[in-house]
């Protein structure tokens, strides 16, 4: 397992995150502790980016243009242009649909179908078979946020707590689904076919997604008893785009183009039904479009830290450090969940990281026996564990930007207690493990320290 890229390993060069975490983390616990309201909303993700980047940049290798070069070559990479043009859409999308009348539709026709005290849960189950069915957490973020956040107020519910059934149910069908870019990266690294991965991930996460849906019915039943609506002809209009949406979805077109397709319909729509006039709507797709800015920072500039650490040697120095403890299957699953989630935390995107550490975790599986089906099944979750949980990750992002764009304040500590699907998945893996290591016949010692 020698080093390929050429790059000298260095854990030096993951300084950076230390400094990431220490100004970040540790200024809004202080913040918290002197008593200010909301203390994660008191340091600025953008700026803590930028000390970590200034960090990153002084410590590097090579003349102060290359590091500067390396790190702008990270911004401009082309799986963040393309999480900064779904986060452009997203926005917009959520903004002229809430301006239609389209997010208040679609309230109120789950308020007439669905029980309050099971708001919460029916969010999450209907965020877990929509990315099943379209295979992408994004998608089914940007698509159903607005819904879920228009529960807030007239059911009382938290706005943390339905946003983080969101994306614990997005990040459900992530991990599942066959059509979904971290399902085909695992097999087709692994050599393993989609069903059976399909059918051992779903021993793993079937678990995990019952019992955080036992959680959500149960933190969610204190919502307020929500008052007879009746709906109207109207009502049923204003939702199309969202059922335009994720009919796009099911028949595989991408992202962008139904988040697209779906804002120029509720632009169309909201006109005609007199919501607002052409200028008006101009008015609400520039707001949802600027509305997203800290987030394109935010992805920006982690794009360019996460490059700067990799030219330096710190994904490399993480890959050799895990790859030494590999003895047998057990840790063999173990090593690579650990290498997948570190490198996930790098790279803010699990599609990225599964392609990284899958030939390593191949290696590993031919040399200590481990199922190839079970490490697929293990750098799939693991991606999705991290990935969910990641507050400067694609997903977290775009449902924190919808809720500042619809004008929701949201306490990402909140949020964070919010997830439960996903600890709950870590969880259900980590119990895999105890029983899958008994397969092996013939383990390889692990090697002396």
């Amino acid at each position: 397992m020698g080093n390929e890229s050429g790059v000298k390993p260095s854990g030096f060069a993951l300084l950076p995150f230390a400094v990431f975490a220490a100004f970040y983390v540790g200024l809004s616990l202080w913040a918290g502790h002197l008593g200010f309201d909301m203390p994660w909303y008191k340091v600025s993700m953008p700026v803590a980016f930028l000390v970590a980047s200034a960090v990153s940049l002084a410590i590097g290798r090579g003349s102060l243009d290359s590091r500067v070069e390396a790190y702008a070559r990270g911004m401009g990479e082309s799986n963040i242009m393309i999480m900064c043009l779904i986060f452009i859409l997203a926005g917009a999308f959520a903004t002229i649909a809430k301006g239609s009348g389209a997010v208040d539709a679609a309230v109120t026709i789950a308020q007439a179908l669905v029980p309050s005290r099971l708001m919460v849960a029916g969010v999450f189950l209907v965020s877990c078979l929509i990315s099943l069915a379209i295979g992408t957490s994004c998608g089914t973020i940007a698509a159903v946020t607005p819904i879920a956040l228009g529960f807030a107020g007239p059911l009382g519910l938290s706005p943390a707590l339905l946003m983080g059934a969101v994306i614990g149910g997005s990040m459900f069908g992530d991990n599942l689904s066959m059509i979904s870019d971290t399902t085909i990266a695992a097999t087709r690294t692994q050599g393993v076919r989609m069903k059976d991965k399909f059918l051992a991930n779903g021993l793993i996460a079937s678990p995990a997604a019952l019992v955080a849906l036992f959680l959500y019915a149960v933190f969610g039943s204190s919502a307020g008893v929500a008052p007879h609506v009746e709906v109207t002809w109207q009502h049923l209009v204003l939702t199309v785009p969202y059922i335009l949406v994720l009919g796009l979805a099911l028949a595989g077109f991408n992202v962008m183009a139904l988040l697209f397709a779906g804002t120029v319909l509720s632009a169309l729509i909201g006109g005609a039904l007199g919501k607002f006039a052409f200028f008006g709507a101009m008015d609400l797709l520039g707001k949802g479009t600027l509305g997203m800015g800290e987030t394109l920072i935010v992805a920006l500039l982690a794009g360019g830290l996460f490059r700067s650490v990799q030219a330096n040697g710190g994904v490399e120095w993480l890959t050799e450090k895990i790859a030494k403890v590999i003895c047998g299957p057990r840790t063999c699953e173990l090593g690579v969940f650990a290498l997948v989630a570190a490198v996930n935390c790098f790279t803010a995107n699990n599609t990225v990281a599964i392609v990284i550490a899958g030939p390593i975790a191949k290696e590993c599986t031919g040399r200590f026996g481990a199922a190839p089906v079970r490490v697929a099944s293990v750098l799939d979750t693991a991606s999705c564990v991290v990935q969910g949980l990641l507050p400067y990750g694609a997903q977290i992002l775009i449902a924190m930007g919808i809720a500042k764009g619809l004008e929701v304040r949201v306490d990402s500590l909140d949020l964070l207690k919010s997830l439960y699907y996903q600890p709950l998945l870590a969880v259900a893996v980590f119990a895999s493990m105890a029983f899958s290591g008994r397969r092996s016949k013939s383990p390889i010692p692990c090697p002396a320290a």
